[in-house]
């Protein structure tokens, strides 16, 4: 398959009108060929997924988050932000990303968590439609549904609000989303579960009433790799998609 034309697939997975302003999407670093036969996908490239491209003899790697967000001055292979692309660079593949327009798009990071997480009648809601918002199917103490949800996603969580409120709607946003406390409450949540969440925001959201579950930025958009490589397994027969085996969370349980 052409370059071009996965570039085409991946845009009505995770369509780029849909990503946040400032972000870093799309083709970041060229292969030196236009044939795409495999493709290796993960969170990030590091130079341990992007050693693993090169292993598996990947033609690109697709991964979540973007590289290059506040401008490359030196390409160097110890330099924490280029190690992982050099090594791509030096082999030949390319590097592309997909980042809040698969957060915020049908089927992509946040939908797959809402199923993960037993959601039902998922709806977006925020003011860019990424967040997710509906009901468990049976009420639950907070404890028990952070019991669930460390459960689902293999993850160490926190939570912050009393132990045995009852909860039954969930708002949900993978990875940094504590600040968005507001927009979980006028969705009409009474516990938001997103993977990062600052002390002072999460103080706030329980003062206002709505309970927190913080689950690790890596667990909580983990759960939408699987379902992306069978999206554009459907969407270009012929690329073999590997999921990374290699990645791991880098805060994670010891």
């Amino acid at each position: 398959m052409k370059l071009t034309d996965f570039l085409a697939a991946l845009e009505t997975v995770a369509p780029a009108a849909l990503a946040m302003a400032g972000d870093n999407i799309g083709l970041l670093v060229g292969p030196d060929h236009d044939e795409v036969a495999a493709v290796l996908v993960a969170l990030d490239c590091t130079p341990v997924t992007a050693a693993e491209a090169k292993d598996l003899g990947a033609d690109l790697l697709l991964a979540h988050h973007p590289v290059f967000f506040n401008g490359v001055k030196r390409f160097l292979p110890d330099d924490p932000e280029t190690a992982g692309p050099y090594i791509l660079a030096r082999h030949g593949i390319g590097l592309v990303a997909a980042h809040t327009n698969l957060d915020a798009a049908e089927g992509g990071v946040n939908d797959a968590l809402a199923r993960t997480l037993g959601v039902r009648d998922a709806v977006p809601f925020g003011s860019d439609g990424m967040g997710r918002a509906g009901a468990l199917e049976t009420p639950m103490t907070l404890c028990d549904f952070a019991a669930f949800v460390a459960d689902k996603l293999s993850a160490a969580v926190r939570v912050c609000a009393e132990a045995d409120r009852l909860v039954s709607r969930v708002a949900l946003i993978g990875g940094a989303a504590g600040e968005r406390f507001p927009e979980a409450i006028a969705a009409g949540a009474d516990v938001f579960v997103t993977g990062e969440c600052k002390h002072h925001h999460a103080l706030a959201a329980a003062a206002l009433g709505l309970a927190v579950v913080d689950a690790g930025h890596y667990e909580t958009e983990n759960v939408a790799l699987a379902p992306l490589i069978k999206r554009l397994q459907d969407l270009t027969p012929g690329v073999q998609y590997h999921l990374t085996r290699r990645e791991k969370p880098c805060l994670g349980k010891l």
